[in-house]
């Protein structure tokens, strides 16, 4: 993998603190903020419930010094050695405490639900058939109200795992909201380990995805299905590194039959000189999941991206681009130029996907992962700053509720 090597500390100042006496210690040390982390996110995730009523000020402190804690652990882990396993442990306790909550912040997961329910129980197609045509069904209170009139924009492997989830889990609600905030903890678990086996500093990288707050709230607590995808994403980069080409080539493409963003990244991956990218893996995996889509929900699956383009159009308020043509020149702007580094060999993945962040109309908190996820993997100074940043930009709640 073409990573760009980091200096030991990150760069920019964001995390060039000198924290004196710890030196000798700081691994330690930064275990210790990575507790007080999991202490101050699992308050935050509490206060989470209450972010629709009057309490956001509580929530926004406990999450804010939960970042705060945040950023010092990775100031520390940058200044000394630490064994990979106990960040992975703080990292499980981070991720799985939001576990214990109940479904914070967002209604996706009741989308999920019933996407799935539409196709395991009325025997109809989420890509033609929006939830309020099953008005009557116990999963589409839990629908939020944008959405009940939209057909589903995700891949269809996200959404043969929503009909198994609905078959599986009947008329109960719990069920459901139980499977995604399961799912969503332990895929950012697992693309804090692959982040960690990709990284020249594995510690840190699990530590910078792993023990991420705004994961914890808007994945163990929230059940998006975003940390999936970069799982998958990111297990496909450690299977090429290993030498398993065409499993990783199949990888990428389940990762892109979650969400599409994997495909704007693929170009970037397959233009480095020498690319041993596992084209065959990708075409046949690929074709077999359109074949399954295909039999079950028909051709309908393609119009996924329409309810994108709705989104993009219509916007969200955290968006830093809110014209979605200036967003779309911008980001076409970043991206023919990091196109052209990776055909000399620097791909940066990460950067791409902090590009598109920053200029997307439509964007909201859980969105982060995508890019700091793969700039801890590559170790990208730049891009972890700058998703870093996003981060603790997208853990405040006036910008998205």
């Amino acid at each position: 993998m073409h990573s760009v090597r980091a200096a030991r500390a990150l760069p920019h100042g964001l995390l060039r603190a000198r924290v004196p006496g710890l030196a000798s210690s700081a691994g330690l040390h930064g275990l210790a903020a990575g507790a007080a982390c999991f202490a101050l996110a699992t308050t935050a995730a509490v206060q989470a419930g209450h972010v629709w009523g009057s309490e956001t000020n509580p929530y926004l402190a406990t999450a804010t010094a939960a970042f705060l804690a945040y950023l010092l652990g990775l100031i520390l882990l940058c200044r000394g050695h630490t064994q990979l396993a106990a960040v992975l442990t703080v990292a499980t306790a981070i991720q799985l405490a939001p576990l214990a909550q109940p479904l914070l912040l967002s209604q996706d997961a009741g989308s999920y639900w019933d996407y799935g329910r539409i196709a395991a129980i009325h025997g109809g197609s989420p890509y033609q058939d929006p939830p309020n045509r099953y008005h009557a069904d116990p999963a589409y209170p839990f629908v939020a109200a944008p959405w009940r009139d939209q057909t589903s924009a995700y891949g269809p492997l996200f959404t043969l795992i929503s009909e198994g989830s609905a078959e599986v889990g009947g008329n109960a609600e719990d069920w459901s909201t139980w499977f995604y905030k399961t799912l969503g903890a332990l895929s950012v678990l697992a693309a804090a380990a692959f982040a960690a086996a990709l990284s020249p500093r594995p510690a840190f990288a699990a530590a910078a995805v792993g023990w991420n707050p705004l994961f914890a709230i808007h994945f163990g607590g929230g059940g998006h299905n975003d940390a999936l995808m970069v799982a998958l994403l990111l297990g496909a980069l450690v299977l090429e590194r290993r030498g398993r080409r065409q499993l990783s080539g199949g990888l990428w493409a389940c990762a892109a039959a979650i969400k599409w963003i994997p495909l704007l990244l693929l170009p970037l991956w397959c233009a480095r000189p020498r690319s041993r990218f596992g084209y065959a893996g990708f075409v046949i995996t690929a074709a077999g999941l359109a074949a399954i889509a295909t039999a079950e929900y028909g051709t309908a699956w393609l119009s996924a991206l329409g309810p994108i383009i709705h989104n993009a159009a219509q916007g969200s308020r955290a968006s830093l681009v809110h014209l979605a043509a200036a967003g779309a020149v911008l980001f076409t702007l970043a991206y023919v130029v990091l196109f052209r580094k990776a055909r000399h060999g620097t791909v940066r993945l990460g950067l791409t996907a902090t590009a598109l962040l920053v200029t997307t109309p439509w964007l909201l908190p859980w969105y982060a992962i995508w890019a700091l996820s793969l700039a801890a993997a590559e170790d990208d100074p730049v891009a972890l700053t700058l998703s870093i940043l996003v981060t603790g930009y997208m853990l405040i709640p006036a910008l998205w509720i």
